[in-house]
């Protein structure tokens, strides 16, 4: 059997463990794939002393693998999203597979991406770049390919699943567990890119486009962040049933396409509101088996590792260059439904309002939510801690569009009474 060579361009946490991955499981990957797999050259810019690279050719020019002749695959680890498209662009160019895990560039890039790929009669393949070791990717394209997916949601960022985990299970704030999280390296020094929510925008992208064949449109999903949930928020929220999740969302209807990340209360019995920790879950509704969920790690060294060497293994089994699954698993992408604006869009809610402790202020709010014809679900009116002035009011409301629960928070805000802003995070109940 002639073996398969693989070129790896980087060598950070997701390349060491590829490395490692197709070191240790040697025999195993042979086996299943029907060739042996061989890691001839290793782009770097410095040497990761966690990883055994001996026999190995390293080079600190990444580009000077992409054009090894003697590279069949190309594994691009990079991070980043100029220089991994660089790399990838030249590979296809060269005639190489290429496999990733860089959820930004697939995200941003992909198209480009993969239609350099058809011409030119190679693959790229990105198993990796959502949701770490869980194979949503391939679920999505082969597994549920007879299905019509109607919705899907997921837990897809671990570093917001673990401040919000660590908020409810410890009674601590934001900041704390977010200081935490920076500690044990589950969060970035700048941690924007997880904790608003861009990371799971990004690989929401991958998914939606997967399971509608509509084409990549990062810059029209709404994104929130977590960073203003407050313990209050928690507490309310698990006294009524829910717990938070940061979630994100995507569903198809008449109207369009939902694509949406936002802090959401879930059902406490529900599966997804007991994911925990830095852990993952995408829960996918077909029309045809219904919700499945997919639960595991989704991110790590070895669990990203993991999607990446069946990706080579796919395409090492592939009989020829053109053979195997499209790029978005539709042959022809475009569903023709538009991605609608957040306004337009229909959620359940709830709104934590500070207000001053005087007779009527209930009344009033309620008449401004009968005024926007927004039925109230469910109310709690606290008592005023000792020596304060303000008690919060929680009400959950039922379904109502965007827009007009935007228009009488406005109006809630501009009541003297109402101290400050009022708090709202949506509320799906995930029953499909």
């Amino acid at each position: 059997m002639k073996p398969i060579n693989i070129g790896i361009c980087g060598l950070g946490t997701v390349g060491s463990g590829t490395v490692a991955l197709l070191q240790k499981n040697r025999e195993e990957i042979q086996k299943r794939s029907g060739h042996p797999i061989a890691i001839t050259h290793i782009g770097a810019r410095r040497d990761n002393p966690d990883c055994d690279v001996s026999g190995i050719r390293v080079s600190r020019d990444i580009f000077e693998v992409v054009r090894d002749p003697n590279v069949d695959i190309l594994v691009e680890l990079l991070g980043g999203i100029d220089t991994a498209k660089d790399v990838v662009l030249e590979a296809i160019s060269l005639g190489k597979h290429v496999v990733t895990a860089n959820k930004a560039l697939i995200a941003i890039h992909g198209q480009e991406l993969f239609d350099a790929a058809e011409a030119k009669g190679v693959r790229v393949v990105y198993e990796g770049s959502v949701a770490g070791g869980i194979p949503i990717i391939k679920v999505s394209r082969e597994g549920l390919a007879a299905n019509r997916i109607l919705w899907l949601a997921g837990i897809i960022n671990g570093t917001g699943n673990y401040i919000l985990t660590e908020m409810r299970q410890g009674g601590r704030t934001f900041a704390d567990v977010l200081a935490e999280a920076q500690a044990l390296g589950y969060a970035e020094a700048d941690p924007a890119f997880d904790v608003e929510g861009t990371d799971a925008a990004h690989k929401l992208t991958i998914l939606a486009l997967i399971a509608f064949g509509i084409p990549l449109q990062f810059d029209k999903i709404y994104t929130e962040g977590i960073s203003h949930i407050t313990q209050a928020d928690v507490s309310f929220a698990e006294e009524l049933g829910y717990r938070i999740k940061h979630l994100a969302i995507a569903r198809r209807s008449e109207e369009g396409i939902e694509l949406r990340v936002h802090p959401t209360l879930v059902p406490k019995k529900r599966l997804l509101a007991n994911v925990n920790g830095v852990l993952n879950a995408v829960l996918v509704e077909g029309d045809a088996v219904g919700p499945t969920l997919y639960y595991g790690p989704g991110a790590g060294s070895l669990a990203t590792a993991s999607a990446v060497v069946a990706d080579i293994m796919d395409l090492v089994r592939a009989d020829n260059r053109h053979s195997g699954v499209p790029h978005l698993g539709y042959a022809d992408s475009g569903y023709g439904l538009d991605i609608m604006p957040i306004e337009a869009v229909s959620t359940s809610n709830y709104l934590r309002i500070t207000a001053l402790d005087k007779v009527g202020v209930m009344a009033q709010v309620a008449l401004v939510m009968s005024r926007h014809k927004i039925n109230i679900e469910a109310i709690i009116q606290k008592e005023p801690a000792d020596g304060e002035e303000c008690v919060p009011l929680i009400l959950l409301t039922h379904q109502i569009r965007e827009a007009e629960i935007n228009n009488a928070i406005a109006e809630l805000e501009a009541m003297p009474e109402v101290v400050g802003s009022i708090t709202r995070i949506r509320m799906e109940q995930l029953d499909g």
